[in-house]
């Protein structure tokens, strides 16, 4: 898949929003190894175009997700206190909201485009890593060092950020790869429902959303993208148990 992406940013059989009415509905065939939709549009170009798309939409959802997460997650569990009280009312109260249907309140405000919807499921999904950061630093504010660094007359920044942040990545980590995939899914349904990427430009969803009036005759329209999501899933999704096995300190046991 990441081949895919790299390919497809610089090269595609053909122009994936080209319209060819001569060959419309085309099956798969050596001209068009993946098919062509209802537009004549090469199903193959669009499929790796869109893999750019929403893979670089959840990648930029998950570096966001993880970077402020963790910011406010070490705040919350160093400072403790009012900041920790206020940061953990407000987070609670977003995650109590289905994260889907924040996105897409948010994106009815914010407009629909790549920006909002970034936006819009960073803010959904960024209570889950506050949380595990914070329970992390809560228990990593208790162990030696931490006192140690304090008792040296170290600032209570510089122990945050040398100390504390450093030893509560490792669960964050294995929190991005479902974070990605959670941004990539929440992506997809978005572009299902239209309020996604607006069109010419193909992502994944969209192209699943444009393939149900044709499922019974032109299957591979619907085919192409939803094992495009179903094989990204499955793969990010094993990549993070093997992280989650390497970075096991028991692993060598």
């Amino acid at each position: 898949m990441l081949i895919a992406v790299c390919l497809g940013t610089f090269w595609t059989p053909y122009n994936p929003i080209a319209i060819d009415l001569n060959h419309t509905l085309a099956p798969p065939s050596g001209a068009h190894w993946l098919g062509s939709d209802e537009f004549g549009r090469d199903v193959l170009s669009r499929a790796m175009v869109g893999a750019r798309i929403s893979v670089s939409i959840a990648f930029e959802t998950m570096l966001g997700v993880v970077v402020i997460g963790s910011l406010f997650g070490l705040a919350a569990g160093f400072l403790r206190g009012w900041t920790d009280r206020i940061l953990m009312t407000v987070f609670d109260a977003i995650l109590a909201l289905p994260g889907i249907l924040l996105a897409l309140a948010l994106i009815a405000v914010l407009g629909s485009g790549r920006g909002s919807i970034v936006l819009a499921l960073t803010v959904a999904y960024l209570p889950a890593v506050v949380r595990v950061v914070r329970s992390t630093v809560l228990s990593i504010r208790e162990r030696e060092y931490i006192q140690a660094s304090e008792l040296a007359g170290d600032s209570t920044l510089y122990t945050m950020a040398r100390h504390v942040l450093p030893n509560a990545l490792p669960p964050v980590i294995l929190l991005a790869t479902s974070v990605f995939g959670w941004a990539l899914l929440s992506e997809s349904a978005l572009s299902f429902l239209g309020v996604g990427v607006p069109a010419p430009a193909p992502t994944w969803g969209n192209m699943l959303s444009a393939s149900r009036p044709y499922m019974e005759h032109a299957a591979w329209l619907s085919i192409v993208p939803g094992l495009c999501i179903a094989f990204t899933l499955l793969g990010i999704n094993l990549f993070g148990d093997a992280l989650r096995d390497w970075l096991d300190p028991r692993r060598d046991a």
